[in-house]
């Protein structure tokens, strides 16, 4: 058995969710990997991200985010709402403030020590549920989706843009 690891790094938009389409890239990384036959698992590496498996679209919201991405986006938030106050989660609490803060690098979390930058309680919530990872089959050397089905990771958080990874493990022979 062998183990094959890559990654894809993404950049992500400020103000909404973010959704990017990475089935190209899995798939390019299952064939740079030599395994013919097992399993690829899809890794976000970050909490406030998701990745899942969905058909393609065609239809677009004039911001760019599929129908079926818009939906997503709406029924989640009827679950939970964006964070817009101190009151709508109890995270984050002054324990979690007082452990940025004290952070080499509090400066890019909390730009001018404002602590409303760290209201993202709503995309932690939403990534647990959608979930962080998802795993494929691998056959004949290649990802196996059928002709519709995409591969896509989310930010959920739309505090601020940021580079995220994604980490993609291909296991069998």
């Amino acid at each position: 058995m062998g183990v094959y690891k890559g990654q894809i790094q993404v950049e992500t938009q400020a103000g909404r969710p973010t959704y990017i389409d990475v089935t190209s890239q899995v798939a390019d990384i299952v064939r740079q990997s030599g395994i013919k036959e097992g399993i690829v698992a899809v890794i976000s590496a970050h909490t406030t991200c998701a990745v899942f498996s969905e058909e393609y679209d065609h239809d677009h919201t004039p911001t760019g985010e599929t129908f079926l991405q818009a939906d997503l986006d709406d029924g989640l938030g009827k679950i939970f709402p964006e964070q817009n106050d101190w009151d709508t989660y109890r995270y984050p609490g002054l324990a979690h403030f007082e452990a940025v803060e004290s952070w080499p690098n509090a400066a890019s979390y909390l730009p001018g020590g404002d602590r409303r930058a760290l209201w993202n309680g709503d995309a932690h919530l939403r990534s647990t549920v959608v979930g962080g990872n998802q795993t494929f089959e691998v056959g004949e050397g290649k990802l196996q989706m059928n002709g519709l089905a995409s591969i896509f990771f989310v930010d959920f958080d739309r505090t601020r843009e940021r580079k995220r990874r994604i980490r993609v493990v291909v296991v069998g022979q």
